[in-house]
């Protein structure tokens, strides 16, 4: 199957399409790319006797709304040309791999079901995954050695809240050829996917009796141009960054020396420091990227300069710089408060 390569906007440059409204771009999840993938994934619901396939469509992000069974997918996955848009705007592609789409299809899939066959009002659910938020909280401090909860998402996603905790349960039991009772034996976590075991067993075969399928966020609804769009989305992942602390740059560089200046060697290695921080912490790559660009901003006012071989540098660096993500988080802060 071929997916749409040549539309009236893609070969557009990027300030043009950015003026495009997002309901003009007529996007369409038959005929893209993703399309396969979803029709793989309804694939493994019939591999496990599931006979409800949620359907998707295209929305602003990733996400199931409270008491809905539909799924929406971020638009920019419908388009190569939008997915090369997104990762220059946000320095990543939410999903634009076909593993990672997977797992975030199965795990929004577990929300769906979650309210599609009322797991969200059953007792033993409730007993175990804990009570649905009134409020979803900005930050969570998760354990990450941890054996209470599954490991599917990044960031320990299914210590957020006890409704997260549950779709995360369910896409680790969805994953094929996953042996999820060896993997877990031992684990308190088992116990929750055993519950789940339990419940999907006695819907098998069945279809929900009550469906909330209306689209909301919907892509051809959008009248926001790209523009507007992507300005939205940076300043709510630019949160409000520290000052930063000028005693630690200092022990990293320093004020009397004649080496490379500190903010040319940010700048020169800055992909290498994004990839390895991010790679650790697993926090997005746009936030990290805003967080080293005012470290060589902060590095210049300075003036400091390097006293280290580069390669201590980057270590030292790198570690300093995981360490304040990985606060952040844990508590919403890239530093605490002393």
């Amino acid at each position: 199957m071929s997916h749409p390569t040549s539309t009236s906007w893609s070969d557009l440059p990027d300030e043009e399409l950015l003026e495009k409204r997002i309901c003009d771009l007529q996007l369409s999840i038959v005929g893209s790319e993703i399309e396969l993938l979803i029709q793989t994934f309804y694939r493994e619901l019939d591999d496990k006797r599931l006979v409800y396939h949620p359907p998707c469509y295209l929305a602003d992000e990733w996400f199931v709304l409270e008491g809905s069974s539909i799924i929406g997918i971020p638009f920019y996955l419908a388009h190569p040309r939008l997915k090369k848009l997104e990762q220059k705007m946000m320095l990543e592609v939410e999903g634009g791999a076909s593993s990672e789409f997977m797992k975030l299809l199965r795990h929004e899939a577990g929300h769906a079901y979650f309210y599609a066959y009322g797991f969200n009002k059953n007792p033993k659910v409730r007993r175990l995954f804990g009570p649905s938020p009134k409020e979803i909280p900005e930050s969570y401090r998760p354990k990450p050695y941890s054996k209470s909860y599954v490991k599917h998402l990044e960031n320990w996603y299914a210590q957020a809240e006890p409704d997260e905790d549950f779709a995360e349960t369910f896409a680790v039991w969805m994953t094929p050829a996953f042996d999820w009772k060896s993997y877990y034996k031992g684990w308190p976590a088992l116990e929750k996917l055993e519950l789940l075991d339990q419940l999907l067993q006695k819907i098998s075969g069945k279809t929900p009796a009550q469906l909330n399928i209306e689209k909301s966020y919907s892509a051809e609804r959008l009248t926001s141009k790209l523009k507007t769009y992507y300005r939205r989305k940076q300043k709510l992942f630019a949160q409000d960054y520290p000052d930063f602390y000028d005693r630690d740059l200092t022990q990293i560089f320093s004020l009397d020396s004649s080496g490379e200046p500190a903010g040319e060697f940010i700048r020169k290695n800055r992909k290498k420091i994004l990839d390895k921080v991010t790679r650790w912490t697993g926090e997005k790559k746009f936030i990290v990227n805003n967080l080293i660009k005012r470290h060589i901003e902060r590095c210049q006012g300075l003036k400091l300069r390097l006293h280290h071989s580069e390669a201590e540098t980057m270590l030292e660096l790198v570690a300093y710089l995981a360490s304040m993500v990985s606060n952040y988080i844990y508590t919403g802060k890239f530093k605490p408060v002393v």
